[in-house]
């Protein structure tokens, strides 16, 4: 570089090229290199730029309505409690229920009767089962407000004065149970089976349907009993109880 002096004033010349090196050599804005040393840094815009995006949606957002709650919409509303009386055993018992409530839970919970067992809760095992105008049902499948005015024997009603049935006792006399769980239903199904079979009425075991008699064969009484479980395996001994019964040896 050159330069002459003409009196108080100094002309610089700038060989071709040192522009260019000065341009290059001063720092950028958005140089990443020098974001520490500029006001406006790459990070910054694009934070200022975001901030605007959002605060530019916040007046929409809040002047949109809020959606009303799906439960509070789609909830059923309560049943009210019904009044029924349900005949049990010879009784007649006035209850305040909910039309939702099954016969096994008035039985157990309301009236405190707790022969009648809650297995499944299905109707799959047969724990439940009680006498519904000398039919088995299984109590877990019956609403209570269903068996208003019907006679409801449980296994606490076949028992009279004290005395055991014929069935309980040789329920005993052949050891036809262990832990005794699904005892009051076997019971209530046995005695609605002998009413069955005396009644002459057929089974999907019975070989001639024809037939007016039924025969008291073991095929015959296990298929009538395969609704009870007995997770105990005492299924041949109350084969034997029932027999027992049917050929008046009890």
């Amino acid at each position: 570089m050159q330069g002459e002096s003409h009196g108080s004033h100094q002309t610089v010349a700038i060989e071709p090229g040192a522009e260019h090196e000065a341009h290059a050599a001063a720092p950028s804005a958005f140089d990443g290199d020098a974001q520490h040393g500029s006001q406006l840094t790459r990070r910054g815009f694009l934070q200022s730029a975001l901030a605007a995006a959002t605060l530019a949606q916040a007046p929409q957002a809040l002047a949109q309505p809020k959606p009303a709650p799906v439960a509070a919409t789609l909830a059923p509303p309560d049943a009210p409690p019904q009044a029924v009386v349900l005949n049990i055993n010879g009784q007649d018992h006035r209850l305040t229920l909910e039309p939702r409530v099954t016969l096994l839970d008035a039985l157990r919970e309301t009236l405190a009767m707790n022969g009648t067992k809650k297995g499944c809760d299905r109707g799959q095992c047969g724990a439940c089962t009680v006498l519904v105008n000398g039919r088995r049902v299984n109590s877990c499948l019956t609403l209570a407000v269903m068996a208003e005015g019907d006679r409801i024997v449980t296994v606490e009603g076949l028992a009279h004065g004290g005395q055991l049935s014929p069935l309980q006792t040789a329920f005993i006399e052949h050891d036809a149970f262990q832990c005794g769980y699904c005892t009051p239903g076997q019971l209530c199904s046995a005695t609605a089976l002998l009413d069955e079979m005396r009644a002459h009425s057929a089974s999907a075991a019975t070989p001639d349907v024809r037939q007016q008699a039924v025969a008291w064969s073991d095929d015959e009484i296990r298929e009538r009993m395969s609704g009870n479980l007995c997770r105990c395996g005492a299924y041949p001994n109350i084969v034997s109880a029932i027999r027992s019964v049917a050929a008046g040896k009890v």
